[in-house]
């Protein structure tokens, strides 16, 4: 493979599952009305969805990659030994899921550093992916890449190239890239397709609960042949826990974008992971670490 600027990284043809590990307080919807501060005043949910997951994943026969935050494997590290012994890829989602674009690269690389050694300690398996905190890492970033290359990991999937309210820009690459000049390190964007002139996601998270099945199906399979591998498909524990506390202080907007056929979820994911052959992102990059 090429190792210059921003050139194309070759990749299996897959189709790649992931699970940003977080709970329902600790979301970007609910972050102006839930300070970091008052987290551990919630009731913790984020251990009994997961493991819903895991049990899903393996009535399919899947395999996923688990983004989890530093502060969740703190509270429970023996969910974060049963992502591994299940068969699953461990990997890093920050800390406490501060966006990359509200630090300094200082106060990155200590955040980034400090929850790749306590996963790794606790799991006692390697970690080399990375997922930024409502896929943070942008134009205004380019140090982010080095950083994590720096300390340790071998590719992120930070990018979601379309335009949203919260992140993404919908001029960045769709396809597997390797952004640092002379190095191997991957960026694996999550999976867009482009139709009529206009960039889509069909990656995952609110769009695929507001979408009916066989469309979010459709755009999946479109998005593997165009891409060329991996198709990476997201979603967090929280969705499948439709009895979690309301937050009622939050937006009406936050509410609707949050809650949003959380019922339905499990049914939902139930017939994507009937649909395609799940397998973890280190597999689809072919950069598994062997234990």
């Amino acid at each position: 493979m090429g190792a210059s600027n921003g050139t194309a990284a070759t990749v299996q043809q897959k189709f790649a599952l992931s699970v940003d590990v977080e709970d329902y307080f600790q979301v970007w919807a609910f972050s102006d009305v839930i300070a970091r501060s008052a987290w551990d005043g919630f009731p913790l949910r984020v251990g009994a969805s997961t493991r819903r997951c895991l049990d899903l994943f393996d009535a399919h026969q899947a395999k996923a990659t688990f983004f989890t935050l530093g502060w969740v494997a703190e509270r429970d590290p023996g969910l974060v030994r049963e992502i591994v012994a299940r068969g699953h890829e461990l990997a890093s989602h920050g800390y406490d899921h501060t966006k990359v674009n509200q630090q300094s690269r200082a106060a990155f690389r200590e955040d980034a550093g400090k929850t790749k050694q306590l996963l790794e300690d606790i799991s006692g398996v390697a970690v080399i992916g990375y997922r930024a905190a409502g896929f943070s890492i942008d134009r205004s970033t380019p140090w982010a890449y080095e950083v994590l290359a720096e300390i340790g990991h071998r590719y992120s999937s930070s990018s979601h190239p379309i335009a949203h309210d919260h992140y993404g820009d919908p001029a960045a690459r769709r396809i597997c890239y390797r952004p640092i000049d002379g190095a191997g390190f991957v960026e694996a964007p999550v999976a867009t397709v482009d139709m009529f002139g206009k960039r889509i996601s069909c990656a995952g998270g609110g769009r695929f609960r507001a979408s009916p099945l066989a469309l979010s199906k459709a755009l999946m399979k479109r998005a593997a042949a165009s891409l060329e591998g991996p198709a990476i498909f997201y979603f967090h524990p929280w969705e499948v826990d439709p009895d979690q506390p309301r937050i009622r202080r939050a937006s009406l907007k936050s509410k609707l974008r949050h809650y949003l056929n959380l019922r339905a979820m499990p049914r939902k994911l139930a017939g994507m992971l009937s649909a395609f052959h799940w397998g973890r992102i280190d597999d689809a990059l072919d950069l598994r670490t062997p234990i």
